[in-house]
């Protein structure tokens, strides 16, 4: 029985050890076995969503949701310690002749570097293995964090530039007005090129480190994944409405886009069509569509198609992302932005984008008109709710 006891042991300490190697070290995305602290950081995930139920607003929401990765690295190494203090103690059972009593001398020996013996007969080869183990995963745990934040703080400094360029929270069609109102069209080439760079580093990032994805932004409304969404469908009416004016950027920076989207939601367990039929359905309805190229339409954006022209073109683009898309949103409680799609743990619908009011100087004026600022409303009226 020592004997069996001994091998499950050392098996567990192994496959425990392979998971701490292709966390942490190894960067590529985790699969089969590879993916226990996956489980992990999906389960305190579904604790935080849980108590987020008792939020009236997306705000309260948010606030409560905000301590999840932090939470979810601590529960790795928790589950990590359970893993090797159980795995060692089995080992230490044929010297101890008792599993308690091993299991306290395991303990013993992670968390002191071996430098106790609690109880029985001590095994050095054992104890002392332990305690190197856990010196090297808290070792490599310190160099871990830093990795992290550099690719949050990656993510996030470009999403804070859309508050000014896509609306809060962002919007596609909102893109293309902006950049209309204040006549900076020949910046968006170079706007593209940066979300296309941008997207390549995401796709690496969140692939690599699953518990990227557990980060919210600093500020309610901002997301990296509807910035990202709003990016790609402005990306793709600019094509649709004007193929002609429209950079080649636009296309790369699309195709890039929803590249990283698909290969993000694959990495969570969703199956998606490498594939889909230019004129398969979208969610997105061509009423959405018309509603939006009327807007830009009235602040004179430059146009080459109608509505009725652009539309299959525009959802040839969207079918390659929009399921993918919506699924994250929803899974990861993004903002309720227009056009991305529904959220399973909110009430309210989607929330339109504020956009300060067009101001001209006027020196001949000694009275300019106040400046306000309309809170964000969702279809229905009143702030957003859960």
């Amino acid at each position: 029985m020592s004997v069996v006891l001994f091998a499950v042991g050392l098996a567990i300490v192994l496959l425990t050890s392979a998971s701490v190697l292709f966390t942490i070290v190894l960067p590529r995305e985790p699969r089969g076995f590879q993916r226990l602290t996956t489980v992990v950081n999906r389960s305190v995930q579904l604790a935080f969503l849980a108590l987020s139920r008792l939020a009236k607003t997306y705000e309260g929401k948010d606030s409560l949701l905000a301590p999840t990765a932090p939470v979810a690295l601590l529960a790795q190494l928790l589950f990590w310690a359970i893993c090797f203090v159980v795995g060692y103690g089995m080992m230490l059972e044929h010297t101890t002749h008792h599993l308690g009593g091993a299991l306290i001398q395991a303990a013993g020996a992670v968390f002191t570097v071996g430098a106790i013996d609690l109880s029985g007969p001590a095994n050095q080869a054992v104890d002392i293995a332990a305690g190197a183990t856990w010196v090297v995963i808290v070792a490599l745990q310190i160099a871990y964090l830093p990795a992290l934040y550099a690719a949050y703080n990656r993510r996030e400094s470009l999403v804070a530039m859309l508050e000014s360029r896509a609306g809060l929270p962002a919007w596609g069609p909102e893109v293309l007005a902006r950049h209309q109102l204040v006549g900076i069209n020949d910046t968006l080439p170079a706007f593209y090129a940066s979300w296309e760079v941008w997207a390549a580093d995401l796709v690496e990032s969140h692939t690599t480190y699953p518990v990227m994805l557990l980060f919210r932004s600093p500020e309610p409304w901002f997301s990296w994944l509807v910035g990202l969404l709003a990016v790609m469908d402005g990306a793709a009416m600019h094509l649709a409405l004007a193929p002609k004016l429209a950079s080649s950027q636009a296309r790369l920076c699309l195709r890039m886009g929803f590249t990283a989207i698909n290969r993000i939601a694959t990495a969570q367990g969703l199956k998606v069509d490498p594939d889909p039929r230019p004129e398969g359905p979208i969610t997105l309805t061509f009423e959405e569509f018309n509603q939006s190229v009327e807007m830009l339409a009235d602040i004179g954006f430059p146009m080459e198609r109608t509505a009725e022209e652009a539309w299959p073109e525009f959802r040839g683009w969207r079918v390659n992302y929009e399921s993918s898309a919506y699924w994250l949103c929803s899974r990861l409680t993004a903002p309720p932005a227009p056009w991305s799609g529904n959220r399973r743990h909110l009430r309210s619908g989607s929330v339109a984008p504020r956009r300060p009011p067009q101001r001209t100087p006027n020196i001949l004026d000694a009275h300019r008109p106040e400046v306000v600022v309309v809170p964000p409303t969702h279809r229905g009226g009143g702030s957003a709710t859960t």
